[in-house]
């Protein structure tokens, strides 16, 4: 009963927190706090598969959410900025 009551808290703030960080993510001038704060919002998601017993969604979304997608993202950003410095 205490177990069940420690996974339901935790689940309740990473998802406050993930709700949070989304609009953050929706409404920052700055792309680069966009990206990280989307790049956070799939990592939370990834420890709450964790908590829901689905290790292999978790690494899952871990891997290409968070860290694959983050990773193409900042490349395109990257790219971005150099056509705009050239032109």
């Amino acid at each position: 009963m205490n177990n069940e009551m420690v996974f339901i808290g935790i689940a309740i703030v990473i998802g406050l927190v993930s709700i949070v960080l989304a609009f953050v993510a929706i409404h920052n001038e700055k792309l680069s706090v966009a990206i990280i704060a989307a790049g956070v919002v799939s990592l939370f998601a990834s420890v709450l598969y964790l908590l829901m017993a689905a290790p292999d969604v978790a690494m899952t979304e871990a891997s290409i959410g968070s860290g694959l997608s983050t990773l193409i993202f900042f490349y395109v950003l990257n790219k971005i900025n150099k056509t705009k410095n050239n032109a």
